[in-house]
């Protein structure tokens, strides 16, 4: 069993690592400029768009991963919006599942009906992930283009919660 909890400030410098590296890796997520410390509190642990954020701990205590809920304008009002990022060595297999099962109830409990999740085209890892947790296509923006113009599409994926929290 895998432990979740909220993300606590001590948690930032791990969790800001754990996403640099995969930005660092490139081609699984839109952004392409590390982050500061100061720059991931205020998007992930304490932005006005933050609803939540959870981390995965591994079998020492360590952050292994992390799970962000926020509001995004572009979204019905009943729509939460999610980013997920786990860490890539070691991975700590089922951290997204136990992250998802924590993330989805809070949604559910704050009256959310769906969660949308937006994912590069050219991130079969994170399409792979979403559709596992059950999340269904509904939309796809075409061409996005990446800081050097290299185009790539943007898949829009919705869970739906209406029947109650998932796994």
């Amino acid at each position: 069993m895998i432990a979740v909890r909220p993300m606590m400030p001590e948690d930032v410098a791990i969790a800001c690592r754990i996403l640099n590296e995969i930005i660092e890796i490139g081609g699984s997520t839109a952004f392409e400029i590390p982050f500061s410390d100061a720059l991931f509190v205020q998007s992930y642990l304490e932005g006005a768009d933050t609803i939540c954020a959870h981390v995965a701990l591994d079998d020492q205590g360590e952050v292994a991963g992390f799970q962000w809920l926020g509001m995004q304008n572009t979204l019905p009002q009943d729509c939460a919006d999610i980013a997920t990022f786990t860490r890539r060595h070691p991975a700590l297999k089922g951290a997204g599942r136990a992250l998802f099962a924590e993330t989805s109830k809070f949604a559910v409990a704050m009256g959310f009906t769906a969660i949308n999740a937006t994912i590069r085209a050219d991130n079969g890892m994170g399409l792979s992930y979403y559709d596992k947790m059950g999340f269904q296509d509904y939309s796809v923006a075409y061409g996005v283009p990446l800081q050097d113009g290299t185009p790539v599409d943007r898949i829009s994926k919705r869970f739906d919660l209406s029947a109650g929290a998932a796994l």
